[in-house]
């Protein structure tokens, strides 16, 4: 009988559940789609590195998923507690037909069982349709091969995503078993009678507090965007977080007040149609709903941040790899006499080894390295210590130094001749450059120390090289690197006249080549030779391909982008899904205020826009200040990563503004004909 009569329930109100569904269905797909990832790469074909780098990123998203399960638990407990008070009329008349408050607590589990079930089937579903595409989305990152690909069912991923499920579930049938118990007779029957006092703060009051919360958000925004190198520690950076939680508390709690206040004073729109209606209403929604909407609109910042950031790097990354992995090959060889030396740690055998070019080092190991190889630059990188960074900026270190703290400029710069990086540029397809006897240039693609060196060089700072006094041929750095990598790393090389280098003061040897090969079989069987070769010699013998750069890049880029994906979808589904039904609650309880409206003439035109600029002014407020932070955390995230060089920054907003159109913009759409259907019937 208990089991039917949940049933009949569930059925009844399933128009009402329309939001809940949807997110416990989003939640579990989300869930199980990022957990399955391991299964739907294992049917790639890939490299074993690669395989490696998918592992890793496995193990990362296995980590998130226990934080995402906390969020998800919290959403599913919160949206119960919404749903139950929207029944407190019908627990009132089980009650007063006799049942006993065990039995409306059984009526509850079986309810709560059957849509954690239908939840969870169809969830599953639908995590392992959509899953398959994941494979796409894996392989195209990964540059995979998806020949034996087959459709996969993931049993570790379903396994995780029932045992998380089941465990939240279960909290939330003891939260309401406890509820009910708790809950007594006359408050369920008064409880949609009860609302809210509608208290008009003081508008000067919400004027300084406006006021304190915009200089907090101010000073937050400031040292964290701008003086971000200024920050000595963690705890520093954690206290701006701080002021910026606390200034967006402030901000709500001001802005119910500050709303009324404005509107009231602006007499035309006040008084049109039902604004005097809507305004009091929102300013009571805002006034009840601080710490709610302060929570709301701090997750919709970190969604909009993570997703922005995540999708940025991946996209720098893979862009990175066309422009500063132009060639097949380097490999790098330590000198005798500058670092290679007893006094390092070097052996007699290694100090002997580094004496021998590159390409005697792999003839004596059974080796002819230039067989394999169609074109290819050989040179030589030089340092001395009378030429440092600072040497470089001697007019202005002082300016420098007061406004980057972190600089440390004593190190030797590095020094090639020009013919030698003209070689290496050819065959980067890179400008080459011309030198007279008395000029130098600075190559380099690290933007902040190029910002830094351009000051210099525009005030046609002189160096002394050898003993020679040069001067810069242009008045900026010119773009180029020497060593491939999968990030812009080259913080400066210092071109000079081949004639005027001291040889003895030669560090490393570089050679830059591309194969004759040009299958990936083959490629890989070139570059196993050449890495067995190598891994005994690491010490003097440094190799980098363009595979290798790009396994680590994707993977790197893999793992920003998926985790970012992943914590900004949950949050932005939770985000929205709490303003759902805070909505639809607030609807419920307004519905004898509307049918007031209508006695007194108001039509149902009326009624839809009330309802409408309610539900936008509620969705839109929490939505405006996270794009306003949004806008100084995704500064700060460029200057975090920097380094990888994150300047496509727009087509990355681009697509997370289209995520939020559809998510969040869907739930708003959503949530309008929900409650404009309750307050029709």
């Amino acid at each position: 009988m208990l089991f039917k009569l949940s049933l009949s329930n569930i059925r009844k109100s399933m128009k009402d559940y329309a939001v809940y569904f949807f997110t416990l269905i989003l939640g579990v797909a989300l869930f199980y789609i990022f957990n399955a990832i391991d299964s739907q790469t294992a049917m790639l074909s890939i490299s074993s590195d690669t395989r490696e780098i998918v592992k890793l990123l496995c193990d990362v998203l296995s980590a998130v998923s226990v934080f995402v399960a906390f969020v998800l638990g919290f959403l599913v407990i919160y949206a119960s507690r919404f749903l139950m008070k929207r029944r407190n009329k019908e627990f009132a008349l089980y009650l007063l037909l006799g049942m006993g408050k065990r039995k409306v607590s059984l009526i509850l589990f079986f309810e709560t069982l059957l849509i954690g079930l239908i939840s969870l089937v169809v969830g599953l579903l639908c995590g392992v349709g959509l899953s398959q595409l994941t494979s796409l989305f894996v392989a195209n990152m990964f540059d995979a091969d998806m020949e034996q690909y087959r459709f996969v069912f993931s049993g570790e991923a379903c396994s995780k995503t029932i045992l998380y499920f089941a465990i939240i579930y279960v909290v939330v049938i003891l939260f309401n078993t406890f509820v009910i118990n708790k809950c007594r007779l006359i408050d369920l029957l008064q409880g949609s009678r009860k609302s809210e006092r509608i208290k008009l703060k003081n508008p000067i009051v919400c004027m300084i507090v406006f006021a304190v919360s915009a200089v907090l958000l101010g000073a937050a925004y400031y040292r964290v965007a701008y003086c971000f190198y200024d920050i000595d520690t963690s705890y520093e950076f954690l206290m701006y977080i701080a002021l910026g939680c606390v200034g967006t508390f402030l901000f709500f709690w001001s802005l119910s007040g500050l709303l009324f206040w404005v509107i009231h004073t602006v007499k035309s729109v006040y008084y049109k149609g039902l604004n005097s209606f809507v305004y009091r209403q929102m300013s009571s929604r805002i006034n009840t709903n601080v710490l709610s909407m302060t929570i709301i609109c701090l997750m919709l910042f970190v969604t909009i941040c993570v997703l922005t950031v995540g999708i940025d790097v991946r996209n720098s990354m893979n862009r990175n790899l066309k422009e500063l992995a132009p060639a097949d090959l380097n490999i790098q060889k330590a000198m005798p006499g500058t670092i290679v030396t007893d006094a390092n740690g070097y052996s007699a055998e290694e100090i002997n080894e580094a004496g021998y070019s590159i390409w005697d080092v792999y003839l004596q190991n059974g080796y002819g390295l230039e067989s394999d190889l169609k074109e290819y630059a050989d040179v030589k990188m030089y340092e001395t210590e009378e030429l440092t960074f600072y040497d470089t900026i001697s007019g202005y270190i002082d300016e420098i130094e007061a406004n980057i703290t972190f600089l440390q400029g004593y190190y030797p710069e590095t020094i090639m001749k020009i013919s030698d990086y003209n070689k290496v540029a050819e065959i980067y397809g890179k400008d080459t450059y011309q030198l007279d006897e008395n000029q130098y240039i600075i190559i380099a693609d690290y933007e902040n120390i190029i910002k830094i060196r351009n000051i210099g060089l525009s005030r046609n700072e002189t160096i002394n090289v050898y003993g020679k006094e040069l001067s810069p041929k242009y008045k900026e750095c010119k773009n180029g690197f020497v060593v491939m990598a999968g990030n812009h790393i080259n913080t400066g090389i210092i071109v000079v006249p081949d004639e005027i280098v001291d040889e003895s003061t030669c560090t490393q040897e570089f050679l830059v080549a591309n194969y004759k090969a040009d299958t990936k079989e083959a490629i890989e069987e070139i570059e196993t030779k050449i890495d067995s070769i190598a891994e005994g010699k690491f010490k003097i013998l440094s190799v980098n391909t363009k595979t290798d750069i790009k396994e680590a890049s994707v993977g790197l880029g893999a793992i920003f982008a998926f985790i970012g994906l992943y914590i900004g979808l949950v949050f932005l589904i939770s985000g929205a899904a709490i303003l759902a039904l805070k909505e639809l609650s607030e609807s419920a309880d307004n519905v004898e205020r509307y049918k007031v409206l209508k006695k007194l003439g108001a039509d149902e035109s009326q009624i839809n826009s009330s309802i409408l600029k309610q539900t936008f002014l509620f969705f839109v407020f929490p939505l405006f200040l996270a794009i306003v932070h949004s806008v100084f955390g995704i500064k700060f995230s460029n200057m975090l990563f920097d380094f990888i060089g994150t300047g496509a920054v727009i087509s990355s907003i681009l697509t997370t503004g289209a995520i939020l159109l559809l998510i969040y913009g869907g739930y708003f759409v959503i949530t309008y004909i929900s409650c404009k259907n309750m307050i029709k019937e």
